[in-house]
């Protein structure tokens, strides 16, 4: 489960080929299961690309601070 997803319940429904259907029946996958799991993974998805865009803007108004600056905060935040 994503982020504690799970909790509280809603229905989702889709419109799928009769032949999916079938499909479905004949092989015994229950809808369920597998829509939870994908529509968890596309979730997953894009909370990472937001994350790493987010983190692509922060290093452009970070990319000023030099390394020594960056190596000497870091001493200077361990010494405390």
């Amino acid at each position: 489960m994503v982020l504690g997803l799970g909790v509280d319940y809603v229905t989702v429904s889709a419109k799928i080929p009769r032949r999916l259907k079938e499909l479905m029946d004949r092989y015994g996958v229950k809808a369920g299961p597998v829509i939870r799991r994908a529509l968890e993974e596309e979730v997953k998805r894009r909370m990472a690309a937001e994350v790493e865009e987010e983190a692509k803007e922060l290093g452009k108004r970070l990319a000023h601070i030099s390394d020594e600056e960056v190596a000497a905060l870091i001493r200077e935040d361990r010494s405390r």
